[in-house]
């Protein structure tokens, strides 16, 4: 389940120690189309946004 940083509103697994306070959201935005929209490392391990649900 992807978390939203309270802090820049970006992206991260739950186990990322990149973010200290967010939020567990249930899907990803709209904005949110592939991969590689996600800035963060903690999403490398997957190829597709299938894979990361």
């Amino acid at each position: 389940m992807p978390v939203m940083s309270s802090d820049d509103f970006s992206l991260h697994r739950e186990d990322c120690g990149e973010f200290e306070d967010g939020m567990p959201v249930s899907s990803f935005p709209d904005e949110v189309n592939s991969i590689e929209d996600l800035d963060c490392d903690c999403w490398s391990e997957f190829d597709s946004l299938a894979e990361a649900n």
